[in-house]
């Protein structure tokens, strides 16, 4: 009996989470896409091979398209200068672009700990903060953002779960599979609830990407924005 009481209990248990895990993804409020890097070609977009800042989704559909392949997935994938420029570090097939920001300055940003997303050479991604970021040469794509919106399992400490500050927001996370989880909200929320998201998904750390500006072009779920003007992009895209 004892047994059978374990049982049923784990059984209650999985489908709670199960179907705290399904309304948060059928909701109106969130789009998810999900990549495995090992088999998905996940890459980090900025200039042409111009030099020419991609800009808009647009603008990156059509560089795909013209080299035979077809765009699954793209985002905007961190915060940019005026001048489209990445604010804090970005690696591009191993080659470092702009420098890690590791300073101190008002902003979503800098409210810290910030962070970095970041895909090693053998297609394995990962999360961290800016302080514990090493490039040990191995590193393919990164781009640096802030804050953390979740760190080791925990929110970030000064992410408020009552904050009336909602907005459209962006967001990348490591699920514990290894996949990636990017999120794009549909309607404006708050830090804490994008952080809380994530980590009802189980991932250890997540990070936010932008604000307001944030696009999304997901096909397969009939959500296609092709406007914006970004500096650093993230896409799938398949032959």
């Amino acid at each position: 009996m004892k047994h059978s009481r374990v049982f049923l209990s784990a059984i209650i248990s999985l489908l709670v989470a199960y179907s705290s895990s399904a309304f948060a993804q059928d909701n109106d409020t969130l789009l998810t896409y999900r990549v495995d890097p090992k088999k998905q070609e996940l890459k980090l977009y900025w200039r042409n091979t111009k030099g020419q800042n991609f800009g808009s989704l647009q603008n990156l559909k059509t560089a795909v398209e013209s080299n035979k392949q077809q765009l699954l997935f793209a985002m905007n994938g961190g915060m940019y200068k005026p001048d489209d420029t990445p604010v804090g570090l970005y690696i591009e097939n191993g080659k470092t672009l702009s420098p890690l920001d590791t300073g101190t300055a008002n902003g979503n940003f800098y409210l810290k700990p910030n962070g970095v997303f970041y895909i090693t050479k053998n297609n394995t991604a990962a999360v961290c903060t800016t302080p514990n970021f090493k490039d040990n040469g191995q590193i393919k794509y990164a781009t640096q953002s802030g804050p953390m919106l979740v760190i080791n399992g925990e929110i970030h400490p000064a992410l408020k779960e009552s904050s009336p500050n909602k907005n459209i927001r962006n967001g990348v996370g490591i699920l514990p599979d290894g996949s990636v989880l990017f999120v794009l909200s549909k309607q404006p929320v708050n830090f804490y609830d994008l952080a809380n998201y994530f980590k009802q998904q189980g991932c250890k750390n997540a990070l936010y990407l932008d604000g307001f500006v944030s696009r999304a072009y997901l096909p397969g779920k009939n959500w296609v924005q092709l406007d914006g003007e970004f500096g650093v992009m993230i896409g799938v895209a398949r032959k």
